[in-house]
């Protein structure tokens, strides 16, 4: 006989992972950079810091901001004013540094989009070629 304790909380994760399409690899390189980038400014657990960096968790800018301009926002950095879940922020985020690959880029949106309650969207190395090309081609 199958207990049902053990059962239902992996059916579950099997639905969860198969809603979003993240898997575990990209989830655990994704939790590496933003440990090691990202989480100094927005925290580890991705509340932010006051009025100074805005918080990434159940952010509604997230969730209705392009896929894109997310993207572009981590490769090339954001400045000037947005609003995140009612509070206004004015400050800049600097670029993730060069040193990371597409992989890395794709693996921490990823992340951020599949942790503290956003809306599970998956992000890969073509969307992030994608924008970068796309940038490059307005220069």
């Amino acid at each position: 006989m199958y207990s049902t304790r053990f059962v239902l909380p992996a059916a579950v994760m099997i639905v969860a992972v198969a809603l979003t399409g993240a898997d575990q690899a990209t989830m655990d390189r994704g939790a590496k950079v933003y440990k090691g980038y990202c989480s100094s400014c927005h925290q580890a657990n991705g509340q932010g810091l006051s009025t100074i960096y805005p918080p990434l968790a159940k952010s509604d800018w997230l969730k209705n901001t392009p896929k894109e301009k997310v993207i572009e926002a981590v490769v090339y950095g954001l400045k000037g004013p947005i609003t995140v879940n009612g509070k206004k922020y004015n400050g800049v985020m600097n670029p993730l540094p060069t040193n990371y690959k597409d992989e890395d880029i794709a693996a921490v949106i990823t992340y951020v989009y599949n942790s503290w309650g956003n809306p599970g969207t998956v992000v890969t190395v073509a969307d992030v070629q994608k924008v970068k090309a796309s940038r490059g081609k307005k220069k």
